[in-house]
C-alpha cells in the first residue's frame, strides 16, 4: 500500500515538472520562430562586437600595462565583448513585452493555464538563444584575430552555460523594467541609460585592480562582472578566474533567482 502511494506520488511529481517544462519550452519555441523569421536581427546585432574587436581592441592593445602576466589585450577584451554583446542583445528583450501586450498576445498567455514563472523562464531561455547566436560571431571574430581560445568541449560547454545564465539574468530584469515602465518610449530610455554604467561598471574592458575603490565595490555587485569573469577562465587557453569559478556561477544563480521572482509577480501589471 505504501509503495502504491509513494509510486502515484512520484508519478504526479513527474507529470508536473513535465508540464511545466513543456509550458517554459512553448514559449521559448514561438519567441525563437521570430528569430529565424527574422535573420537580418541576428545580423545587424552582429556589427557591434566585431568593431570592439577590431577597433578597439586593436587599438587598446597598443597601451602596455593594463593587463598583467604577459597576456594580450586582445585576449584579455574577448571575453568581456562576448558579455557586452549579451547584455545588450538582453537588456533591450523586455520590449517584446511591451509589444505583444498591444498586439494582445500578453492577454493570451495570461489565460493560459501556464504558470506565471513559466511564462517568465520560457521568455529567459529564448533570451539565450539569440545570445548564443552572438557568441558564435565573437568566436569567429576572435579566432580570426588571433585569440588563444581553449575548444575544450567542458570549456565550451560551461561558455554556453554562463551565457545562458547572463542572457536568463539580465533578459528577466528587462522584463521587470518593462514591467514597471509599461510605454515604450520610457522602456528605451532607461534601457539606454543602464547599459553604459553596467557595461563600464565590470571588468570586461579592464580589471577591476585598475578601479578607485568606490568603483571596485560596485564592480562587485555587478552580475554582469562574474559573468566576464567565468567568461575569461573558460574561454581562453590560458584563462584564469580572478573571482572564483564557483563564485561566478553563484553569483548568477543568485541573481537569476531574485530578478525571476520579481518578475513572475510584476508580470500580470503588464496588462493592467
Amino acid at each position: 500500500m505504501t509503495e502504491s502511494i509513494v509510486t502515484e506520488r512520484k508519478g504526479v511529481v513527474i507529470e508536473t515538472v513535465g508540464g511545466y517544462a513543456t509550458h517554459v519550452f512553448a514559449v521559448a519555441d514561438a519567441e525563437v520562430r521570430k528569430l529565424i523569421h527574422d535573420p537580418w536581427e541576428v545580423f545587424s546585432r552582429a556589427i557591434q562586437p566585431v568593431l570592439w574587436l577590431l577597433l578597439f581592441g586593436e587599438v587598446m592593445s597598443q597601451v602596455r600595462g593594463i593587463t598583467s602576466g604577459g597576456q594580450r589585450y586582445l585576449d584579455f577584451l574577448a571575453p568581456g565583448i562576448l558579455a557586452q554583446s549579451v547584455l545588450f542583445v538582453s537588456i533591450f528583450y523586455g520590449i517584446s513585452a511591451i509589444w505583444e501586450r498591444d498586439l494582445g498576445v500578453l492577454h493570451r498567455y495570461m489565460v493560459s493555464p501556464a504558470p506565471r514563472s513559466a511564462l517568465v523562464l520560457g521568455k529567459a531561455l529564448s533570451s539565450s538563444v539569440r545570445a548564443l547566436s552572438q557568441a558564435v560571431v565573437v568566436y569567429i571574430c576572435a579566432i580570426a584575430l588571433g585569440v588563444q581560445l581553449s575548444l575544450a568541449p567542458l570549456h565550451i560547454g560551461l561558455v554556453v552555460l554562463l551565457i545562458a545564465l547572463g542572457s536568463g539574468l539580465f533578459s528577466t530584469f528587462s522584463l521587470i523594467i518593462a514591467c514597471l515602465v509599461k510605454t515604450r518610449e520610457r522602456f528605451m530610455g532607461i534601457g539606454q541609460v543602464l547599459t553604459m554604467p553596467i557595461f563600464f561598471a565590470s571588468n570586461a574592458i579592464y580589471p577591476i585592480s585598475l578601479m578607485p575603490p568606490w568603483l571596485k565595490a560596485i564592480a562587485r555587485a555587478n552580475p554582469l562582472t562574474y559573468e566576464v569573469d567565468g567568461l575569461r577562465a573558460m574561454m581562453l587557453a590560458k584563462g584564469t578566474s580572478t573571482l572564483g569559478l564557483g563564485v561566478d556561477f553563484l553569483a548568477l544563480l543568485v541573481a537569476f533567482a531574485i530578478v525571476v521572482v520579481i518578475a513572475t509577480r510584476l508580470y500580470p501589471r503588464l496588462t493592467q
